[in-house]
């Protein structure tokens, strides 16, 4: 079932102890909620989980997730490292106080001038072709590397989220990771890592289990043949959680069992000494976290359906209009009314795609009542945009009955600024 930081007062929502009505009082909608206590609680499972069966689990967050800087900042203080896929998300973590030495780099398609700013801020890359291999050692030879390898294996809620197997434009393939560490180990590199990564929302340990198997047959090959030591093995994230209130969570008892002791038998049977374990979660430590809130604007019935027209559009969440997700809806002043009409949730935009639900039950719709969409916290804001020149929403976060505003929202001054008229044109 669906885990949230809500609760029911009067039928009206509150979040993390903060009402929801008041919120949208104070700073209107659409509004990103974040709790900061259910982050807390969802690293806090996850580490346990691991490190019961492995007390060398380390715990990367995959910031693509949700980068607000107090989201890193929260998981910086529990501990945790972090995975970044630009040099963007790594200044923002270096900005929330995540050290170098707690950051590892995944690019693809990565530029010469992006290798170069990870080596001025010394941060672990990991490499995702041996194109980007050969211009790094160009430039340094690293003192920690590891290399994305593609395990043949990949799985996710959605084909756009699949990041291994034939069709995936990410990692190496076996062949070309063997010549990627013999290359590395003639320039003098010492100390080595292997990472996969297969793809993004699964419910079922089985896909880590096929692709796992196959990295550790990969690493025992680099082991065995070039004469590499691994200090670390990642295998990534991927990591889900239940959209729909009749799923169930991960079983992270068994989903650690069985993986890591996969990878620990796998290790001793190929003599690969005792290296540290890497995870790279991201929705599973914020989707959970986080909710929308967007306000009923229009009623529009017609002959074939009911449209509600919110004030938030795919440029706030685009994961329904982009991958066809689920989110749970509420009406958040009305949690104690009887679920008793179908309607479709649009949004302003003005796009066909801008569909949040088609044939939701709901209580009876009004102009002006409060929706919540459940499940934003990860690839909400941090894939928002300002498409139809419609500013980003800001975002507070709540705990335990306090709230901040911890990103302002845009104005239609901001979609101004970095813009001028060609002077031929004036």
């Amino acid at each position: 079932m669906i885990a949230f930081p809500l609760e029911d007062d009067g039928g009206r929502l509150c979040i993390d102890g903060v009402s929801a009505l008041d919120l949208t009082e104070e700073f209107d909608t659409p509004l990103y909620v974040i709790s900061e206590n259910k982050i807390r609680e969802n690293y806090r499972r996850l580490k346990s989980a691991l490190q019961s069966s492995y007390s060398k689990a380390k715990i990367f967050y995959s910031a693509k997730a949700n980068t607000n800087l107090s989201v890193l900042r929260i998981l910086e203080s529990e501990g945790a490292c972090l995975d970044a896929v630009s040099p963007g998300e790594v200044l923002l973590a270096l900005k929330a106080g995540f050290p170098p030495s707690r950051i590892l780099f995944t690019g693809t398609s990565v530029r010469d001038d992006e290798l170069s700013y990870l080596i001025r801020e010394g941060i672990y890359i990991n490499v995702d072709a041996l194109s980007e291999l050969r211009r790094l050692l160009r430039l340094i030879t690293p003192d920690v590397l590891s290399v994305r390898v593609n395990p043949e294996f990949g799985a996710g809620h959605h084909e756009h989220v699949i990041t291994a197997g034939k069709m995936s434009k990410f990692g190496v393939w076996e062949d070309d990771a063997v010549r990627a560490y013999e290359m590395a180990k003639a320039q003098g590199v010492e100390r080595f890592g292997i990472q996969m990564h297969i793809g993004s929302g699964i419910m079922d340990v089985e896909p880590f289990i096929l692709a796992g198997e196959k990295l550790m047959k990969i690493a025992k090959k680099i082991h065995e043949d070039v004469g590499v030591d691994f200090e670390f093995m990642d295998l990534g994230g991927g990591i889900g959680v239940p959209y729909r209130p009749e799923e169930k969570q991960v079983d992270l008892k068994s989903f650690s069992e069985k993986l890591v002791g996969l990878f620990l038998r796998r290790v001793r049977e190929y003599s690969l000494g005792e290296p540290e374990l890497w995870f790279e979660p991201g929705r599973y430590l914020v989707a959970e976290a986080g909710v929308l809130l967007t306000r009923v604007n229009t009623v529009k019935p017609t002959p074939f359906r009911t449209f509600v027209g919110v004030d938030a559009g795919f440029n706030v969440l685009i994961r329904p209009a982009m991958y066809g997700s689920y989110h749970h809806i509420l009406v958040a002043n009305r949690l104690d009314e009887p679920l008793k009409e179908l309607y479709d949730l649009c949004g302003p935009l003005c796009e066909s795609g801008d569909v949040f639900a088609r044939d939701r039950l709901l209580p009876r719709i009004s102009e002006g009542d409060l929706i919540a969409i459940l499940n934003a916290g990860a690839y909400g804001f941090s894939m928002s945009s300002t498409y139809n020149s419609r500013p980003r929403p800001p975002e507070i976060l709540v705990n335990k009955g306090r709230y901040q505003l911890v990103r302002a929202r845009e104005t239609f001054e901001d979609l101004l600024k970095g813009q001028r008229t060609a002077e031929w044109l004036e």
